[in-house]
């Protein structure tokens, strides 16, 4: 084996170390299709997304993306695309766009938000990670007073998980609302996703308790039974650090770049034709 022979050989050998198992998603026929594939895939339309941020779901279906492009591109280079002048005309006018995209995704890797400047933002914007008190309420809706009054004297005197029992069929049963066959559960809510008469009822609560008197509302009437309680909080600073980071990194991004055309603009020759 010659010197040029070996040396290739190393070569390939370190290559292929350098790309270890995990970083292999697939292989067509021979060839390795990487997670730095399925980046410079998902880059070239999101230049600030990986690969890594996707969920299973989104990754299968870039994994299959890259799958048939692997085979096309067999397909095209055994037709011998290659050589073929269109592809060279084609090649010519996407190389500005392939080069303003590596070009950015440099950029933005220099982009660099400190710990003590995402705590600051934090400090700031407190009430941006501030999470309202919420209830997780039940119903009961008919369309007059005596029969919402009716359904209450049947839950009075009841308490704990009989009421909750009860409260459930009485909603399945007499509900003319579209949760009844769920037992009116509406879910956890905060006051102001609730029209105001029903949610000042809701909140005037406490949990395991029911409206002593029909709350009247467009709908109907209704009768309320508090499942659970949620107090207002704010997110703890760790919880949301990254997005923070991530999100100050968007931003000093996408400063720099519109300062830099400004600059570009007022340095360049633009003669404009219209």
């Amino acid at each position: 084996m010659n010197k040029v022979a070996k040396g290739s050989v190393v070569l390939f050998a370190i290559g292929s170390m350098a790309l270890s198992a995990a970083d292999i998603l697939a292989t067509v026929n021979g060839h390795n299709i990487s997670v730095e594939d399925a980046n410079r895939f998902i880059q070239a339309s999101q230049p600030l997304l990986d690969y890594d941020k996707l969920d299973k779901k989104q990754k299968k279906q870039i994994e299959e993306r890259l799958i048939e492009r692997e085979l096309f591109a067999e397909e095209a280079r055994k037709a011998g695309i290659e050589k073929d002048p269109d592809f060279a005309r084609e090649l010519s006018k996407v190389k500005k766009d392939i080069m303003i995209r590596v070009w950015m995704q440099k950029q933005y890797k220099k982009m660099i938000v400190s710990d003590s400047e995402a705590r600051d933002f934090y400090d700031k914007n407190k009430d941006k990670f501030a999470i309202p008190a919420r209830v997780h309420a039940r119903h009961i809706l008919l369309k007059d007073e005596d029969s919402a009054k009716r359904v209450i004297s049947q839950l009075n005197g009841l308490k704990a998980e009989e009421l909750k029992k009860r409260f459930i069929e009485l909603a399945k049963s007499e509900s003319k609302g579209p949760t009844a066959s769920k037992g009116g559960d509406l879910g956890y809510f905060s006051k102001g996703q609730m029209v105001l008469p029903f949610s000042k009822a809701a909140f005037s609560l406490k949990k395991g308790e029911i409206t002593k008197k029909p709350v009247k509302t467009q709908f109907g009437y209704h009768v309320i039974y508090i499942e659970d309680i949620k107090e207002a909080k704010t997110l703890p600073f760790e919880s949301v650090r990254k997005k923070i980071i991530a999100k100050l990194k968007e931003k000093e991004f996408a400063d720099k770049m519109e300062l830099r055309m400004k600059e570009l603009k007022k340095e360049a020759k633009i003669e404009r034709k219209r």
